[in-house]
């Protein structure tokens, strides 16, 4: 069992930048493949990015790539979302996820934060 507590979240300006972070419990967060996903309201959760369990592949929405960066110390049962150029359409609710089937379906993720709140003013 491995919980998740995400942190980072905020207001901020158009073009600026967050970084998030989720805190993993347990000793087996470097068991498990990572993701982030977001939610904006009236709309479904959608990928943002994911990590394999080494940290050495990750992948991307085509909306955010260039622009955000996943990372992970597993060291530190820590996985990190990097945000820059932020946009008003970036703002929803940003959960971090983890054990996918699928990394880029929210449906067959394990286990689940609770979200942090972004918003991006334009």
């Amino acid at each position: 069992q491995v919980q998740l507590v995400e942190s980072g979240g905020g207001l901020v300006q158009a073009g600026g930048s967050l970084r998030l972070s989720c805190a993993a419990s347990g000793r087996t967060f470097s068991s498990y493949v990572m993701g982030w996903f977001r939610q904006a309201p009236g709309k479904e959760r959608e990928f943002v990015a994911a990590i394999t369990r080494s940290g050495t592949n990750t992948f991307y929405a085509s909306s955010v790539k260039g622009r955000f960066t996943i990372s992970r110390d597993n060291a530190k049962n820590t996985l990190y979302l990097e945000m820059s150029s932020l946009r008003p359409e970036d703002t929803a609710v940003y959960y971090c996820a983890g054990d996918p089937r699928d990394l880029y379906r929210y449906t067959t993720y394990t286990y689940w934060g609770q979200g942090t709140q972004v918003t991006v003013s334009s």
